[in-house]
């Protein structure tokens, strides 16, 4: 009990640093934004130590799978502290940020083609950007885009190379999956299987699907203004985070499949093994 209290309590504080890690590195952050951050960021640490604490599962999925939740929190982390550091360089440059900030804008240029993820949410801005601003989302969505993208052949190692969830035991499938209803109709693995199909396939249409939404929609409302640093910030890692994160859950959905179609292709063999050496 103490161990899962403890644990509960550390992935809480995590989940609020990483919450706060912008508004307390990026210089200028005004008072009020300083305390809507803290109230979130409290407000996440509280749900996950209530998730985590709990011994029912209710929303996180795979929570007894491991690494899964920690390779995308770490994504996310990393995402969200390197275009912290890279925008903090604006102000108060460092060697670090230099570095950060050059290979970015390496990686965001040599990202930014026709019809890519980077030139899409690059065109997302609108015509009078200022060419300063352009360049900074470009960089940031060139890193983002590249940390997720390694987060995602990360986790397809796991699942190919390290037989992830099997080298952890037995896969509880309400624990681990608990918004999937084994009993909802149809057969379990063709569920999964289509569950998977569809996460992959949206996963890969989000990138381009998200910033022709934006721009779509700006006008009819105001348009999303990346100049503040904390709104490019969660912009930018959210739009490259969901789409990877959507992808490896369809991953880890259709290696469940397989496992459940392995298992039940053993128990029928069993059972014909069986019935073959029955007497006459």
């Amino acid at each position: 009990m103490i161990a899962r209290i403890s644990g509960a309590l550390a992935r809480g504080i995590l989940v609020a640093l990483l919450v706060a890690t912008p508004a307390l590195m990026l210089p200028g952050v005004i008072n009020d934004s300083s305390q809507i951050t803290m109230l979130v960021a409290l407000l996440a640490c509280f749900l996950t130590f209530i998730e985590y604490n709990s011994n029912f599962p209710s929303i996180i999925e795979f929570r007894e799978a491991a690494p899964f939740n920690r390779l995308r929190f770490i994504s996310l982390a990393v995402t969200v502290l390197v275009l912290t550091v890279i925008l903090r360089g604006k102000t108060d440059p460092t060697a670090l940020t230099g570095a950060l900030t050059s290979i970015g804008t390496i990686i965001g240029n040599a990202m930014d083609f026709p019809y890519s993820p980077v030139r899409m949410i690059v065109l997302m801005l609108p015509e009078t950007t200022d060419h300063d601003l352009v360049t900074s989302v470009r960089t940031s969505a060139g890193m983002a885009y590249l940390i997720s993208l390694v987060s995602m052949v990360a986790f397809l190692i796991l699942v190919r190379i390290m037989n992830w969830p099997a080298r952890n035991g037995a896969f509880n499938v309400w624990v681990n999956l608990p918004l999937f209803d084994p009993t909802a109709g149809g057969d379990v693995i063709y569920r999964l299987q289509r569950d998977a199909r569809i996460n992959i396939a949206l996963g890969f249409l989000l990138p381009f699907v998200i910033p022709a939404v934006v721009k779509a929609a700006a006008n009819l409302l105001d348009p999303i203004t990346l100049q503040n640093p904390q709104t490019q910030i969660w912009t930018i890692a959210a739009w490259a985070f969901l789409p990877a994160s959507i992808i490896m859950r369809g991953i880890a959905m259709g290696k469940i499949a397989d496992m459940i179609e392995e298992k039940r292709r053993r128990a029928y063999a069993s059972a014909a093994d069986d019935q073959a050496f029955q007497p006459a």
